[in-house]
């Protein structure tokens, strides 16, 4: 059998590239997934905050510069199942209004070329392929669906119910936050998940987070027409003479060179990475990239304004699994905005060990300890612009150099000025420390192969094929016109489902 020749490839094994290999697999079609990393390990210290967070011991070892120069080590996971194997699991929706032309404090988000309705079948697929729990009606931003979440929403522990209680007795709108993860809490001796603290941020050593290893690739690899490579680094894509398509997959693999060919190849390593693949990739009949005549190849990368605000109260918090509660009040407008300002949800629980990497050398541990059992943790996210100037780049000696502005600042200002109004009435008196995430915050990257109808301003069509080349699909978040202001994993598992069904009528036509 040949082992070089093959139907598809599937370039990363993320949201979009693992979702996709698990749609493709019963087609039968010979599937080739290659990815840069190796299985991660199942040891103890999956769980352990100093080792995950201060050791960075499973993190990219890679540096990439900033639009100065500067070197920076970006928060990258190069693993089967991407940067899923860390992720939150917040699987939520896009909301219908994300799809269309939003004016914003800082700019316009532009219209996507499909709209809500054309993508929500994949949502609902999404959600139950990933085992999302939720409450259907809770938001009431969250747009029509055709079908209830298959699992029951996650429920609150005492002193998260009493916050959520507190804020609809001011008015307010919390909703239980959808959650990937394979918990029954109806019968605890059939669950996976234990609601343990280390899932936001962590990998899951019991595999009860919904991933994408342990609910694509894992599913994939049970055909045995997939092939699953790893340690296998993607150099460059090659075309054929006419410069029409993409004749070969060039890996290194320990150290060697090694040649993979498909009908179709499928691009998800990360909205970063798949931009810089193209650039690397430039040749006589593309000399500024692949699939760049529009020249908006690496351009307008966004990764959302996000903010982590801890409420340090003088009361107890001794909540565990605490990522259960989202709150949209502020979505779309507010009391004193007519423009959107974000999105608000609770972080997974902090620890003194993880306070430590953002406290001072001096503080001790046992303070922050002390600070953790009191503290209310917050995450906040407000939309990012697509500027043309925020991108991404290969210095002279081919390194990657992310060039970004953050821009809708006043948005995220005030979001941040309502949470903390917010939490002054509910919670007992208390310290309020927040922090934006830097540069090298690039969990939620998106934006650098927009999707479109014009290839004049667009890298994909509206099936998400590269409009120069007829066999290079992409499935991960680089498609996206804007960045909405929630977690973008929904929406990429939703996409790739999407495209995995223009593909399989490509590998049948």
């Amino acid at each position: 059998m040949d082992t070089t020749n093959y139907d598809v490839i599937i370039i990363g094994t993320g949201a979009g590239g693992g979702t996709m290999a698990r749609a493709l697999a019963p087609t039968g079609k010979r599937i080739l997934i290659l990815e840069r990393g190796e299985f991660l390990p199942r040891e103890k210290q999956n769980w352990d905050s100093h080792a995950v967070n201060r050791l960075g011991r499973y993190k990219a070892q890679e540096t990439w510069l900033d639009r100065r120069g500067r070197e920076f080590h970006p928060s990258l996971h190069y693993w089967v199942g991407g940067n899923t194997k860390f992720y939150g699991a917040a699987l939520i929706r896009m909301r219908p209004e994300d799809f269309g032309e939003l004016l914003h404090h800082g700019g316009v988000s532009p219209a996507w070329p499909i709209d809500h309705a054309e993508l929500e079948p994949f949502y609902v697929a999404a959600e139950h392929m990933y085992k999302v729990h939720g409450r259907r009606g809770s938001d009431p931003t969250e747009g029509r669906s055709s079908a209830d979440y298959a699992y029951p929403a996650v429920s609150h522990e005492p002193a998260i119910l009493e916050l959520c209680a507190a804020m609809h007795k001011h008015g307010h709108h919390p909703f239980p936050m959808p959650i990937g993860i394979d918990l029954n809490e109806a019968n605890g001796q059939d669950s996976t998940c234990i609601r343990c603290n280390t899932c936001d941020g962590y990998p899951c050593l019991v595999d009860g987070k919904s991933d994408a290893h342990v609910i694509g690739i894992k599913h994939a690899l049970e055909f045995p027409n997939v092939t699953l490579l790893t340690g296998a680094l993607v150099k460059r894509l090659e075309t054929h003479p006419s410069g029409t398509s993409v004749r070969k997959v060039v890996v290194e693999r320990a150290g060697k060179r090694e040649e993979y060919r498909a009908d179709i190849v499928v691009l998800a390593a990360g909205a970063i990475n798949s931009a810089a693949l193209l650039l690397r990739s430039a040749d006589e009949k593309h000399p500024h990239g692949l699939g760049n005549s529009s020249g908006v190849v690496g351009r307008h990368y966004m990764a959302h304004n996000n903010t982590g605000l801890l409420c340090i109260t003088s009361r107890l918090n001794p909540t565990s699994f605490q990522k259960t509660m989202g709150l949209n009040d502020y979505y779309l407008a507010a009391s004193d905005s007519d423009r959107p300002l974000g999105h608000i949800s609770m972080l997974g629980k902090m620890d003194g060990t993880t306070m430590k990497t953002g406290a001072g050398p001096l503080v001790p541990t046992c303070l922050l300890n002390a600070m953790a059992r009191r503290s209310f943790d917050f995450w906040l996210t407000s939309e990012d612009l697509p500027d043309p100037a925020n991108r991404v780049e290969l210095s002279a000696d081919g390194r990657i150099q992310l060039s970004y502005v953050p821009n809708n600042l006043e948005a995220h200002v005030r979001l941040v000025r309502k949470l903390k109004e917010l939490v002054d009435q509910l919670l007992p008196f208390g310290l309020k420390l927040d922090k934006r995430i830097p540069l090298a915050g690039t969990a939620h990257q998106c934006g650098t192969l927009r999707f479109g109808d014009d290839p004049a301003s667009s890298v994909l069509d509206r099936n998400c094929r590269a409009h120069d080349l007829d066999n290079l699909y992409v499935a991960d978040s680089s498609f996206f016109v804007s960045s909405s202001a929630v977690n973008p994993a929904l929406t990429i598992i939703a996409n790739a489902l999407r495209v995995a069904k223009e593909v399989e009528r490509q590998l049948v036509a």
